[in-house]
């Protein structure tokens, strides 16, 4: 593939192909060429945007220089679904520096090429099941309402509802629908106060929060009957404590260690998972002894500087993250991270060799790429220097896997082998 004719935006929004600039890319701080091979086909499910305040810039094709195009240019980027990792942000200014922070996207760069839309981007992991173009409208409107007349009195079943009907939560819609992963939302206080937090940003923060958090806290009642509404439509589905709708679920460790137990009185088939910060260990650990089945923990570094810049933890440290998983693969849980990556900064020299030893150290069996949504000026300027050369993302993971014997890199929930009548099976994603 050549590279791309570059795409830009006027003022209403509208998305055009220049006629003579090629599309670049950007890694941290710098803006590049692509290579030919690391653009692929707009996903199914990804969507273009435009990037308010900014100017577009392309590439000469004569001597391959960078120029910003006039003001009435904008740049253009793609969101992508799940299950595909950003490689390159698109290549824009910024008009002026007293500009509007970007909304919590997690832009990547996008071009044309012969006719079609052509991301930089990269198949992480392969499930249709987690592509929103495979539920209709009509089911999960047709979902919600039969589980509501069912259980008019749980406030968690009406809470999910607006998740899945306004926000689109696709585990939102798996908890009505009864596929792979339900959503169990536990917990509206948190531990830290993450800089990209989709739920909960303080007063004058540079950007909203795009959803809402959790206004109550559900009883392990009200838990157990959606884990187990969940389960029982799927036997071999997922419940999962942990959702962008929450803060820290471990901090109501007492009541989801209650509920699994009580969940598992009525039934032994489905997976429990936490999604989790994991900094405190302590609640962490009653988890995982109530019977936990999966652990997929958020993590953006291994470096304390970099990690402590971002999540603003309160009273933990990476190293209680590090115990916390340690502590959960010795004791049988499949342990995952949800690692949020940016180029130019997770495929540093010095973030990897530091991701790759806590990984090893943690006997974590899953690393799922997320693509951070945030302003790149914004995160750039709260992160500390980078160090070490940049590897590129596709080399990141590559090292990482070698580093880390039998480490697999997605971006789903994976269940682990099970014993079911004496014979090995693997579940699906």
């Amino acid at each position: 593939m050549k590279t791309p004719k570059l795409l830009y935006a006027n003022a209403a929004g509208e998305v055009m192909d220049h006629p003579r600039y090629l599309a670049p890319g950007r890694t941290g701080d710098y803006l590049t060429d692509v290579e030919p091979h690391e653009w692929i086909p707009l996903p199914e499910g990804a969507t273009l945007t435009w990037l308010p305040g900014t100017r577009a810039i392309g590439i000469r094709p004569e001597d391959g220089q960078l120029e910003a195009l006039p003001t009435s240019c904008y740049a253009v980027g793609a969101l992508l679904p799940q299950g595909y990792t950003r490689l390159f942000l698109p290549g824009y200014s910024k008009r002026a520096k007293e500009e509007e922070t970007l909304p919590l996207f997690g832009y990547t760069a996008v071009g044309w090429h012969k006719d079609a839309f052509v991301v930089a981007a990269h198949p992480t992991d392969a499930s249709d099941e987690w592509n929103p173009e495979t539920v209709s409208e009509a089911d999960v409107e047709a979902a919600v309402q039969r589980v509501l007349q069912t259980f008019p009195e749980n406030r968690l079943f009406a809470h999910l509802s607006h998740c899945a009907l306004v926000y689109g939560c696709m585990t939102a819609r798996n908890t009505f629908l009864g596929r792979q992963e339900g959503a169990i939302p536990a917990s509206n206080v948190c531990n830290a106060a993450c800089v990209g937090c989709i739920s909960e940003q303080p007063e004058g923060a540079p950007f909203p929060a795009p959803q809402t958090r959790l206004t109550f806290r559900p009883t392990v009642e009200e838990m157990v009957e959606v884990m187990h509404a969940h389960i029982q439509q799927n036997p071999r589905g997922v419940v999962s404590f942990g959702q962008g709708c929450e803060g820290e679920p471990s901090t109501r460790f007492l009541d989801i260690a209650k509920s699994i137990r009580a969940l598992r009185e009525r039934t032994s088939d489905g997976y429990v998972n936490i999604n989790t910060n994991a900094g405190f260990t302590r609640g962490i650990q009653r988890i995982v002894d109530a019977g936990l089945n999966l652990m997929r923990v958020s993590t953006i570094s291994a470096i304390p500087e970099h990690y402590d810049a971002y999540y603003r933890p309160r009273q933990y440290k990476v190293s209680d993250v590090e115990a916390s998983l340690a502590y959960a693969a010795d004791h049988g849980v499949y342990t995952s991270i949800n690692y949020l990556v940016f180029p130019g900064v997770s495929d540093r020299e010095e973030e990897v060799e530091a991701m790759a030893a806590f990984l090893r150290r943690a006997k974590v069996k899953l690393v799922q790429m997320r693509n951070l949504n945030i302003d790149p000026e914004y995160y750039l300027r709260i992160v500390p220097q980078r160090k070490g050369d940049i590897l590129g993302m596709v080399d990141m993971m590559d090292v990482l896997k070698s580093e880390c014997t039998g480490l697999e890199i997605g971006s789903y929930t994976h269940v682990p082998p099970v014993q079911h009548n004496g014979v090995q099976t693997q579940h699906a994603h």
